[in-house]
Parts: structure tokens; C-alpha cells; sequence
């Protein structure tokens, strides 16, 4: 069970509380989201704002010396040891920081000197060498439950330090699945205190367009306190309510921190804005403050009920292209223009529509909108018209966009709060859409696609015969 306790940002109250902390789903359950309020009266902004003061006084405070890395070897079983790289630290935490999908980039060990430097004592766990595993997603799946436990083990027994963990994308799997691991063998731990996940992705495989995702079983099978720390700018970032609800099912609660203006990767894409390199050098704040929060929480008695935690999984990511589905009526759409005015897709009834979801921080959207234009003058003095509905970026932001690196004659609708996004179910970007003259969606697809190719010619030249 959850920690019946409550803290000082967010409270069990009757009635539940209202603003940033969703009410539990399940009765009994506590699950504790908090998104930074918009002001900054609300005490739980003064709470933030307080462990990010702390943490920039002590890197201030604190010897500004680089920390003296280590190698530590954890042997698994005979002919297996797991390598470590350690940042030793004197303060009372200890984050264990396993691989990703991008493995353990240079970043990551400028993050843990840092967090070393401000008293937080780092393990870098290398398991993809390890195992001799390829840096790439599908390894993850292959990194043994036993690995990341017999670490979290180590962590307790050789030092006396709260342990934590943290882990980016996917690298949230074998964190879930490794701590479920030591819970089972060992039950609970006043000091394993919780885990820290950057923008976590626990889908079985990316959807097809217009389906809802599917989500691992251990996503339900995991009640360890989560602090979520999520990229704004992120497909994942509309997706936040079916998490929250499917670790709300395993007991747990969780914080959220939205970071503005930011994709994913932010802390190491060679192409970072200046917003992106400024949140990467506030991360290390971001980290220790979800850390202190997370020391209040009780931790779990056990481990959480749930079977089957290692299914098949499927691709994800697929090969993009123009899929016929079986035909449905398409969600309503009333947006703003960019230009002004509204547009409502009704009003379209007799027509062919291309609806396409995507963003201006989104490669395979700016690779396509070219094809797309060329797409629209091949069908010009036909029933046909594309509708490009951008991510709730600003109109300033869309229209610099447009002016130095696409130029379109399609119309751009404005989903400003990300409500047409979750009634269309988008998951990925870009999403697309084909609608019948009827207002049946035909096809679907998500990726990038070249729009004025032969197929995808031939498909909706179909539908415009029709």
C-alpha cells in the first residue's frame, strides 16, 4: 500500500483537492501529480521553488571540485559482472542511473558530477556493456530483472545512504521490473525511497493512428514512489492521464514536473535550443528537488500484485505508410486558424480531407510538409483539401516557422490546449489522417511520408472517384 501520509504539497482532504493534484482513482489510493501551477502564490510553487533555492545554495556552498570517479564491480553470477562507474559523494542520497535507449551519453556523466559536487552520490550503471548489448531500445528488454536488483542491493547493504533510482524513455523498464525483482526477494527497504523517470516511455508498441496506446504490465506491477519529469514539447507529454492511471493501479503515487519548452533528449541534442541548454543546466536542480520529495514518501511494504511482466513485445516504431482502415467516422474538429477564422472539418462534407498532425520541433513533420504542398497543387481544381493542425505552439512561434524554414499554402489550425489531439488519439508525430467525402477516416498513419509519391497518389485518387 501507498504511504498514507500526507505532505505538505498536496494533501487528503474531503472534499478531494482541486488544481494541479488529481483525486485518486482507486479508493485507498494516494497518487500525487503536481504540475507547477501557473502562480506563483500556491504554496506547492513555494515548495518547489524552495528545494530548487536549496540545491543552487549548496552548489554554491559545496567544494566546487570535480568528484572523484571510480570504477565498482557487481558480480551477477559466475562469468558476469556488472560494471559501474561511481561518483561518490558525502551526502545522505544515492541515485542509481540506469541506461536508456541512447545508453549513458556524455551528458549524463556531467549530470552526476554535478549532482556528486551538490552531495548526492552517483552509480552510472553500464548494463548495456555489461551484457554486451547494442545501444538501441530493444536491447533494454534483455537487461536481466536480477541485474538491476543485485545493484540496488549493493547500494543498500555497502553504504547507509537513501537509494534511488532514475532512468530515461525506456530505460524506465528494467528500473520498474528490476526494483519489482528486489521487492520480491527481499520485500521493502526504509531507504529504498523511490525513482526519478525523464519522460518515460512503458508502451507495449507504438499505436497505430487513431488507437489508444498499450501499456507493459509493469506499468500496473510497480508501486515505487515516481517523481515523472516530463519534456513539454514531446508527444508523450498528452499521454500523461493513462500513465497516471495505470500506476495509480499498482499502488503507487507519483509527482510530475512539466519542463517548458523542451523536447526529448533535451539535455544532449547537438541541435538544443537556447531554451533546451537552459533546462539542461537546470536539471540537475529538477533531479535533487524530486529526490527530496520523494524522501517523504513511506516506501512500499512489498512488492505490488501482477503477473506476466515480460510479455512479447511488439515494434516501436514501424514503417510508415498510407494504411487503409476500416472505415470510421471521423472525430469532430473545430479549430482556430492561423490567418484567422475558424475551421470545422463538417464543413468539408464532398471532400477528400488529409488531416495531419505535427509541430515545428518535429523532424518528420518539416520533411514532409514540402511533399505535402506538392501533394495539394497535384490535386488543385480538385474536391480535395489538407488541414495541418499544429501541436499548441504559439501562433509567433508558427509563423517565424514559416517564414524561414517551410513556406505552405494549407491552412494551420491551432490546437492550443491539446483537446483535438487526445479526441483524434494522438500518440506520435506526425499523425495523419484521410478522410472520405462522406467524413469516413480511410486511412491513418503516423511517421513521415513522402506525400506526392505514386501509391499515395493512386490511393486518393481513389477516394476523390469515389
Amino acid at each position: 500500500m501507498p504511504s498514507t501520509r500526507t505532505s505538505p504539497t498536496c494533501r487528503r482532504s474531503t472534499p478531494p483537492p482541486t488544481g494541479p493534484c488529481t483525486p485518486p482513482r482507486k479508493p485507498g489510493v494516494t497518487a500525487w501529480w503536481f504540475a507547477t501551477p501557473a502562480t506563483t502564490t500556491d504554496p506547492r510553487t513555494a515548495l518547489y521553488t524552495l528545494f530548487t533555492v536549496l540545491f543552487l545554495c549548496a552548489a554554491l556552498a559545496w567544494p566546487t571540485r570535480a568528484s572523484a570517479e571510480s570504477p565498482l564491480l557487481i558480480p551477477l553470477d559466475e562469468g558476469t559482472e556488472l560494471s559501474l562507474r561511481r561518483f561518490p559523494a558525502e551526502g545522505e542520497r544515492l541515485l542509481i542511473w540506469l541506461p536508456s535507449e541512447h545508453g549513458l551519453p556524455a551528458s549524463v556523466t556531467g549530470l552526476a558530477m554535478q549532482l556528486a559536487n551538490t552531495g548526492t552520490e552517483v552509480w552510472l550503471a553500464e548494463l548495456l556493456d555489461s551484457f554486451f548489448l547494442p545501444v538501441q531500445a530493444s536491447s533494454l528488454e534483455q537487461i536481466p530483472d536480477a541485474a538491476v536488483a543485485a545493484i540496488v542491493q549493493r547500494a543498500l547493504t555497502e553504504t547507509n545512504k537513501q537509494v534511488f533510482l532514475i532512468a530515461q524513455g525506456r530505460g524506465a523498464i528494467p528500473l520498474l521490473r528490476g526494483v519489482r525483482a528486489w521487492q520480491q526477494a527481499h520485500g521493502s527497504h526504509p531507504r529504498l525511497r523511490g525513482a526519478v523517470l525523464l519522460s518515460p516511455n512503458l508502451y507495449l508498441e507504438t499505436p497505430d493512428a487513431g488507437q489508444l496506446p498499450r501499456y507493459l504490465p509493469i506499468a500496473r506491477a510497480s508501486n515505487l514512489p515516481l517523481f515523472v519529469l516530463q519534456p513539454e514539447l514531446s508527444p508523450w507529454r498528452w499521454q500523461l492521464e493513462g500513465l497516471q492511471s495505470r500506476l495509480v493501479e499498482g499502488g503507487g503515487g507519483a509527482w510530475l514536473r512539466l519542463l517548458p519548452g523542451v523536447r526529448d533528449r533535451f539535455h544532449f541534442r547537438p541541435d538544443a535550443t537556447a531554451a533546451e541548454q537552459a533546462q539542461a543546466a537546470a536539471l540537475p536542480g529538477h533531479i535533487d528537488t524530486a529526490l527530496r520529495l520523494l524522501a517523504w514518501q513511506r516506501p512500499p511494504a512489498g512488492p505490488a500484485a501482477g503477473t506476466a511482466l515480460r510479455p512479447a513485445t511488439g515494434r516501436l516504431k514501424k514503417a510508415a505508410r498510407l494504411a487503409p482502415v476500416a472505415p470510421r467516422p471521423a472525430p469532430p474538429l473545430v479549430l482556430p486558424r492561423l490567418e484567422g477564422g475558424q475551421q470545422r472539418l463538417a464543413d468539408l462534407r464532398g471532400e477528400v480531407v488529409l488531416v495531419n498532425f505535427w509541430a515545428t520541433w518535429c523532424p518528420p513533420c518539416v520533411h514532409e510538409m514540402p511533399s505535402m504542398e506538392r501533394l495539394q497543387t497535384h490535386f488543385q481544381g480538385r474536391p480535395f483539401r489538407i488541414l495541418a493542425v499544429n501541436m499548441a505552439e504559439t501562433p509567433a512561434t508558427i509563423r517565424q516557422f514559416l517564414a524561414t524554414r517551410v513556406r505552405v499554402t494549407f491552412p494551420i489550425l491551432l490546437d492550443t490546449d491539446g483537446a483535438a489531439l487526445r479526441r483524434w488519439r494522438v500518440v506520435a508525430f506526425p499523425t495523419s489522417y484521410v478522410i472520405d467525402k462522406k467524413g469516413q477516416i480511410r486511412y491513418a498513419l503516423f511517421g513521415g511520408l513522402a506525400w506526392d509519391g505514386p501509391e499515395v497518389i493512386m490511393a486518393l485518387g481513389g477516394l476523390l472517384e469515389e
